[in-house]
């Protein structure tokens, strides 16, 4: 409002001439100046009003017979109405305005002047008018973007929260359930071979270092500088090469487990190459938490635009996880999903379990999984850039 008075101001001491107050001293051209400039302070909060007040005061002058340059306000406040109103409030005053302005020609215009008279005025008020239009458009779309943009945010934090919610029960899963097998070995074996239950204690803290290794570079909170840490290195996300790695882990749980892998894996994208370990991982824990006395199989097939997994266990028949409709398998499919790809889990005919997953790692799917998960799974690698 400071604004827009001091608007009202600059008009009135613009079109303030000596002209304006007659030798008699007849207050008539000042108060109709007044009136037109006055209302202007109000025209953020009422644009319409103010306009239907200027123009009265416009319809006072004509009938008075008093041209004045303060018309201008008639300008500034159909701007108004057209920035702030709705398009019924700018279509009346366009109009509104219109008819003043073939009132005004057809009395003040010089003779012979008539339709070129008309004609300027009209363009003047068709200039304002549209200005009026176009910035509450643009104010529209700037306001549409910043939704958008919000929503874009909005819609980034939420698949944070998924991606983190899925690598944390991964994580935390996994290792528990290695942790526990491990603990449960050694007490068994701590009388008889106690050199087998040291081993496994261990291993236990091995698993366990590693479980938070996982948890800090999932969550990013790895830095360089990080207090009581200086210089402490940023390994890379678990690919590939660290199935070996794993399966070595789940033998020494208990799970006996075999892994073949065919193909190269240095043709496998990181992001890629994340999934397929999680997928491994995750199958592997469920044999081993459900299927105790199994052995297991992992067999790793990849081309340089599809890699295929399947991990099968020999467990009784008719076992099957307890998780089959939990966040475990939801995981999987999600993850798969991402590479436009197929996930199947389900009991086998002779006994059993098996989990196989399809990714194309060449698809549009995977192109936008490569640009977004560097990003999602493993926030330390916007760092090591």
């Amino acid at each position: 409002m400071p604004a827009d008075a001091l608007l009202a101001a600059v008009i009135f001491l613009a079109t303030l001439g000596p002209g304006q107050v007659p030798a008699r001293g007849e207050p008539v051209p000042l108060l109709l100046q007044v009136a037109l400039v006055a209302p202007l302070v109000w025209r953020r909060r009422a644009p319409l009003t103010v306009f239907c007040a200027i123009a009265a005061a416009a319809a006072l002058q004509w009938v008075a017979d008093v041209q004045l340059p303060a018309d201008a306000a008639l300008l500034v406040a159909v701007y108004t109405v057209g920035a702030r109103g709705t398009w019924r409030q700018a279509l009346v005053a366009g109009l509104t305005l219109e008819a003043g302005a073939l009132l005004a020609a057809a009395r003040w215009a010089p003779p012979g002047q008539f339709p070129f008279t008309v004609a300027a005025l009209t363009a003047m008020a068709a200039a304002a008018l549209t200005t009026g239009l176009w910035t509450r458009a643009r104010r529209a779309y700037v306001t549409s973007l910043e939704h958008d943009r919000d929503q874009r945010a909005r819609l980034a934090v939420a698949e944070e929260r998924a991606r983190m919610t899925r690598d944390m029960h991964d994580i935390v899963t996994h290792n528990l359930s290695v942790m526990v097998a491990l603990a449960d070995s050694a007490v068994y074996v701590r009388h008889g071979a106690p050199e087998q239950a040291a081993a496994a204690m261990e291993q236990i803290a091995a698993t366990g270092r590693q479980a938070l290794d996982d948890m800090r570079r999932s969550l990013g909170a790895v830095e360089h500088d990080e207090p009581g840490e200086p210089g402490e290195p940023l390994h890379p996300a678990p690919g590939i090469a660290q199935l070996g790695p794993l399966t070595d882990r789940m033998r020494a749980a208990g799970l006996p487990t075999r892994l073949e892998v065919s193909g190269d894996p240095e043709a496998i994208p990181a992001v890629a190459q994340l999934t397929i370990y999680r997928l491994v991982q995750e199958a592997l824990t469920n044999a081993l938490r459900h299927a105790p006395g199994a052995t297991a199989e992992v067999l790793v097939r990849l081309t340089p635009r599809h890699a295929a997994v399947e991990v099968v266990d020999d467990g009784r028949p008719g076992h099957a996880p307890a998780d089959t409709h939990g966040r475990g398998l939801v995981g999987m499919r999600e993850r798969v999903a991402a590479y436009g790809g197929t996930l199947q889990a389900g009991p086998l005919p002779g006994g059993g379990w098996r989990v196989a997953a399809g990714l194309d790692i060449g698809g549009d799917k995977a192109r936008t999984a490569r640009r977004e998960g560097v990003r999602r799974d493993d926030p330390a690698a916007d760092r090591r850039r």
